[in-house]
């Protein structure tokens, strides 16, 4: 009996180690969102200063373990026995529901994970007790679960949703009103002020209410620090103010990076002081219950888990062990690039590709805030809102500069971030209070891009909608928390050490699944010919930068046309299905370049207007070509979703014999575009009506056919459907590739007159 707790105790081990990678991957947006929207410094140092942060807050952290032994349910009403079933059910669930959400690229909450895991399982088992036992009933549930702590941990992170967007938008509209936008042009003296006041905001609630349940901080550090907590504020922001103030006049040194890097550090120590319990709580726990059941010779079925009632600290060599993992994790992990892009793209101040579509919900909150703003504004007096306009006008970007090189936000948002969200999570922290470090973060930054109007017309409805989808992840994550969990419990409690490994198997061969269809994706996506937005100003440079997005497009347009007609051929859904997918693809990205005309036109030279008729007119030819392949994908899609019969051996062949004629045309012109050859581009030209009449020939057949021999009106229709799109597919083409030889003609043109005149 005792070889199966000890084959469970290294089954958790493992999972806490996998947990902590993870959970890492996870909340690392929690910690370097703000440092790598604002661009304040290097990704290097962002990381070192990161890591840094980690493995000291992990140290802080031995306090907040008692929430995973004693804060969700009563520990002395389970035997031991029971105690190991709820917390390998806890484990086996984590892993696999935070590794789903980070596949996913959304950030969701371990603190609410780990809860309602613990919850579930819990509740599981007790009600397995009481149904065993006559002599009590469902209303005795109570007795089981600890309600008080329960309630109060669940409220906890619910207000915090509400005082962290709150806190973030207040405080980020005061800065933005003393500081502006162009706060570098600003007195010193105003980013002193705000230096110092940051700067000992942070460092006070992360050495006085976080580092201070550290294992390593000796009573009298402790007492030093909490003789007189005002008179040690005081003084800290005069000390900081005049050396904030010193720094920016004397050594020139941008005082808004110093605070980010400081907050990047507090953050990330008040990030591992508060969350490490969601990773290794559970199996420090069951190794505390091991120990305790191990000397007590009674028979682990008849072993209350009183033991589990007792303060015990844990060792530090624990900690330190999870704190580099922690690191290791931090610098390796690229799911955790995935979900750092969903919370910088949401708080972005400048336009971005949105990620989400705007529901009911999110256009009722939109609609209503405006008319709410409105109603405010008209009762301030004109001249509060000029001083107010004054201080929000964002100073203009230089054109030169390509938009994914701007910051997300800049530093003294950034700043804000770093500072409220640290702070509100060391609060916590001193009250043993397991906070959701995503909830805050994350709030924070939707606060603080609310109050500095990054959410205006153009994007309010979508960051919103983002927002919403985001935070129903999370009440997603507690429920399915609570109910896998409780699931996995009663497996466990029914299958013994039979479903235990087959439950580790599965959760190996799922996370190993996920890993490598991960790995797969980002290989895609770097590989694919992905399109790219026009940067240059002038005409000559906007044909070349078009060429290689029209060589892309034909070449995917190329694959995409073949899929369907192969998929047709052998009644292939996978292969159809696919192919949809990827056409639906290729429309996304030449919507972003259409999205993108605002800002190419702003971008251009004086001169070289006709260059914006040019883009205009190929974007245009594009999406004619992206509809008509999405047509024919759709229809093949359809025909062989619904089961209708096949195309008959003639039509196939000469659909493949069209689909040849094709390839080798637009296999032409990918070389022409790719060489740079555009001369070449004329013989692709010539081509056209030898290809129309083709098309035209098969219309033919198929009419002679249909009046004589044709019984399927599904199979006629499709294939005039087909026949026809790729007429229209033709004339798209053949008219951006007429399109760019003659722009091409016309801008060389001058050129070569401008040469010979100087060889004159």
């Amino acid at each position: 009996m005792e070889n199966l707790y000890i084959y469970m105790l290294i089954a958790l081990a493992f999972l806490a180690i996998a947990d902590l990678v993870v959970g890492v991957s996870n909340d690392a947006v929690n910690f370097l969102n703000s440092a790598i929207g604002s661009k304040a410094v290097s990704f290097k140092t962002i990381m070192i200063v990161a890591s840094l942060g980690v493995a000291i807050g992990a140290l802080t952290s031995s306090g907040m373990m008692e929430v995973a032994r004693k804060g969700i349910f009563n520990p002395g009403e389970f035997m031991f026995d029971e105690i190991m079933i709820i917390f390998m059910a806890v484990m086996i669930t984590d892993i696999l529901l935070l590794d789903f959400f980070n596949t996913l690229g959304l950030p969701t909450s371990t603190t609410v994970s780990i809860v309602f895991e613990l919850l579930g399982a819990s509740v599981c088992i007790a009600i397995l007790k009481i149904t065993a036992d006559s002599s009590i009933s469902l209303i005795d549930i109570g007795n089981y679960i600890n309600n008080e702590k329960a309630i109060e941990i669940i409220l906890g992170i619910l207000l915090s949703v509400v005082v962290a967007f709150t806190v973030g938008a207040i405080i980020q509209f005061i800065s933005r009103l003393l500081l502006s936008f162009n706060f570098n042009e600003k007195p010193k003296l105003f980013g002193a002020i705000f230096s110092g006041f940051a700067i000992t905001s942070i460092l006070y609630f992360i050495l006085i209410k976080g580092v201070k349940n550290a294992s390593f901080m000796n009573d009298g550090i402790k007492g030093i620090m909490e003789a007189n907590p005002i008179a040690l504020l005081g003084i800290s922001f005069v000390i900081f103010t005049l050396v904030s103030l010193f720094l920016m006049v004397s050594l020139k040194i941008n005082i808004y990076k110093i605070i980010i890097v400081v907050g990047t550090f507090a953050l990330a120590v008040a990030f591992a002081g508060n969350d490490l319990v969601n990773f290794i709580g559970v199996p420090i726990a069951a190794y505390n219950s091991y120990e305790a059941w191990s000397i007590s010779n009674i028979l682990p079925q008849n072993f209350p888990m009183v033991a589990l009632s007792q303060p015990v600290e844990t060792k530090p060599i624990l900690l330190l062990i999870a704190g580099l993992v922690m690191v290791l994790t931090l610098w390796f992990s690229s799911k955790a690039k995935a979900v750092v892009k969903t919370s910088v793209d949401l708080s972005r101040q400048d336009n971005v590709k949105e990620r989400f579509e705007p529901n009911f919900l999110s256009r009722t909150i939109v609609r209503y805030s405006i008319a709410s703003s409105d109603a405010f504004n008209s009762l301030l007096p004109a001249a509060a809102k000029n001083v107010i306009e004054k201080q929000f006008i964002k100073p203009k970007v230089l054109s030169s500069v390509k938009s994914e090189d701007l910051p997300a936000f800049d530093l003294v948002r950034a700043a804000v971030n770093l500072m409220v969200a640290s702070v509100l999570i060391s609060i916590a922290t001193s009250m043993k209070l397991p906070l959701s470090t995503t909830y805050v973060t994350f709030m924070v930054a939707m606060g603080t891009s609310l109050a500095d109007r990054a959410w205006g017309s153009e994007s309010a409805v979508y960051r919103v909608a983002g927002v919403l989808n985001v935070i129903g992840g999370w009440f997603f994550t507690a429920f399915s928390a609570f109910v896998a969990a409780a699931i996995m419990a009663l497996i466990l409690f029914y299958g013994g050490a039979y479903a235990l490994t087959a439950l580790l198997v599965l959760a190996i061969i799922l996370l190993a699944r996920n890993y490598l269809s991960h790995i797969k994706q980002s290989k895609e996506l770097k590989e694919e010919d992905t399109l790219k937005k026009a940067e240059s100003s002038s005409i000559q440079g906007v044909i070349v930068e078009s060429a290689n997005n029209i060589a892309n497009v034909v070449k995917r347009g190329n694959k995409i046309y073949t899929s369907a007609i192969n998929g047709l051929a052998t009644h292939n859904l996978k292969v159809l299905k696919k192919n949809k997918s990827n056409i639906e693809k290729l429309s996304n990205e030449i919507d972003d370049l259409r999205d993108n005309i605002f800002y190419f036109i702003k971008n251009l030279e004086e001169p070289s207007v006709s260059a914006s008729n040019f883009y205009i007119n190929i974007l245009g030819y594009l999406q004619d070509m992206a509809q008509s392949l999405e047509y024919l994908s759709n229809v093949s899609f359809k025909h062989v979703n619904n089961n209708h019969k096949k195309l008959k051996f003639s039509q196939i062949k000469e659909l493949k014999e069209i689909d040849a004629v094709l390839e080798v045309l637009f296999n032409n012109t990918k070389k022409a575009f790719n060489s740079g050859s555009f001369e070449e581009i004329g013989s692709v030209l010539n081509k056209k009506q030898e290809v129309f009449n083709l098309v035209t020939e098969k219309i033919q057949k198929q009419v002679e056919r249909t009046r004589n021999e044709e019984s399927s009106p599904k199979n006629t229709t499709l294939y005039f459907g087909i026949l026809l799109e790729t007429k229209d597919l033709l004339t798209a083409t053949m008219n951006l590739l007429q399109e760019y030889y003659n722009s091409h003609d016309a801008s060389v043109e001058p050129a070569k007159i401008s040469t010979s005149e100087e060889e004159e």
